[in-house]
């Protein structure tokens, strides 16, 4: 005799007292959650205990007054049933932002979440690009997930995000089992280009830059359960600094409109979220419409106001775009956290000139005070890159002499690292790594 399985529409709320009485019973059946949004569970059942389990269930209806709906899906449903997807994340937290918006984007085509590759249907790997090290561990996990795909023919494999952007269709000429390569703003179109794949066969590469920032997307229950979560407010970047890569892998600076972004922190709070951060390549200089400088400090006073919203954090900021009214806001709005992150990456003059920063040291140090006065108790956290091209040992100790001076509570150190296409990788004197 084989496992039956049996599928069910419940209260939503009533899906964990339901597992905790029906897999009580030791043997019996395993409650597994097929849709939590559509509130379907599926029963399986052991053989010989169907009786029992009827028994069981009808008992629960009649007592405790628990709705059990048998569900026969749908031909299209009974598809999505088979469907799940698996995403691994790799990189910052705009990455994570972006495998939340996939997310939402294919749950809302029918898929499933899947805990395990091996289970998948289909499996996204969102990609990093901004060092070495990155690419080569998502070089690594994409053989891993290859040879996943060759036990489970028909499995779709897709290569998103940054690295894809940047290496476009030549990965699928290097990896024979990719069949997807979605770059950052093409991943808006996933559900026509998965559709194309399935119904024609073939392989699929977008990297098209042009258009705006990703649409809002909403799937309700998605966020449930989290305290935390991100909001992109742009994507892209003007600034072009030598050693950089994002300009050539997100595109220029587009900001999104400020009612979306409410829109979207107020479903995050209806979900449960307390917390959201706030994303960006350069979060200052969000401007939409003719709001222009004031315009990140605009949208945190109104983000402020969202009824819920516990906490307010924002990242990553640029020094040069950092505005007296942003710096005010520390020390007005009610639930703007106070801590900073605010990249230096070197204390030499001669270095962030060369970075094409558009700071001096001074400027730097400056700034870090008038926040302090502003919010006293304010965390301040920085990247900092050591071993920039031509960097001499009196670059190193200016940017350790301001690291003393500042004080801050976090820092994350990078060795520079070669990005093809930019300015910095063309600049002779190279660091050797002893």
């Amino acid at each position: 005799m084989e496992t039956t399985k049996r599928l069910y529409r419940v209260d939503r709320e009533d899906i964990a007292y339901l597992r905790g009485i029906i897999e009580s019973y030791d043997g019996m059946a395993v409650v597994r959650t097929v849709d939590p949004h559509e509130a379907v569970i599926e029963l399986l059942v052991a053989p010989g205990c169907q009786n029992s389990l009827s028994d069981l269930l009808k008992d629960l209806g009649n007592r405790e007054a628990l709705s059990l709906t048998p569900w026969v899906p749908e031909k299209e449903k009974e598809n999505f049933l088979r469907r799940r997807y698996y995403t691994a994340v790799m990189g910052c937290q705009m990455n994570d932002y972006d495998s939340d918006y996939l997310g939402q984007v294919l749950q809302n085509e029918g898929y499933l979440p899947a805990k395990d590759p091996k289970e998948a249907d289909l499996i996204l790997i969102n990609t990093c690009t901004v060092r070495a090290k990155a690419e080569h561990k998502a070089y690594s996990l994409l053989g891993r997930m290859a040879a996943i795909k060759r036990k489970r023919p028909g499995t779709i494999l897709g290569m998103v995000g940054c690295m894809a952007q940047q290496k476009g269709p030549t990965l699928l000429e290097e990896f024979p089992d990719l069949d997807l390569v979605l770059g950052t703003r093409e991943i808006r179109n996933i559900g026509a280009f998965l559709a194309k794949i399935q119904s024609k066969g073939g392989r699929v590469a977008a990297t098209a830059l042009q258009g705006g920032p990703l649409p809002f997307v909403n799937r309700p229950g998605y966020f449930s359960g989290r305290v935390s979560s991100f909001v992109s407010i742009m994507q892209g970047c003007d600034n072009f600094c030598t050693y950089c890569v994002v300009p050539y892998v997100r595109g220029r600076e587009v900001s999104r409109p400020p009612e979306e972004i409410t829109q979207e922190v107020t479903c995050l709070v209806q979900q449960g979220v307390q917390e959201v951060t706030l994303l960006g390549q350069n979060v200052n200089s969000y401007t939409y419409g003719e709001e222009r400088r004031a315009g990140f400090p605009r949208l945190l006073r109104a983000l402020d106001r969202v009824d819920g919203l516990k906490r307010m954090r924002f990242t990553t900021s640029h020094p040069k775009d950092l505005s007296p009214e942003l710096i005010q806001c520390f020390g007005e709005l009610e639930h703007l956290c106070p801590h900073i992150h605010l990249p230096f990456q070197s204390g030499s003059d001669r270095i962030l000139h060369t970075m094409r920063r558009g700071y001096t040291r001074e400027t730097y140090m400056a700034l870090v005070e008038k926040i302090r006065d502003a919010r006293p108790d304010i965390a301040v956290t920085a990247d900092v890159m050591v071993g920039f091209p031509g960097e001499s040992e009196e670059d190193f100790e200016l940017t350790l002499d301001l690291i003393r001076k500042i004080q801050f509570d976090m820092l994350f150190s990078f060795k520079y690292s070669d990005r093809k296409g930019t300015y910095a990788a063309t600049i002779k004197g190279k660091i050797p790594d002893p």
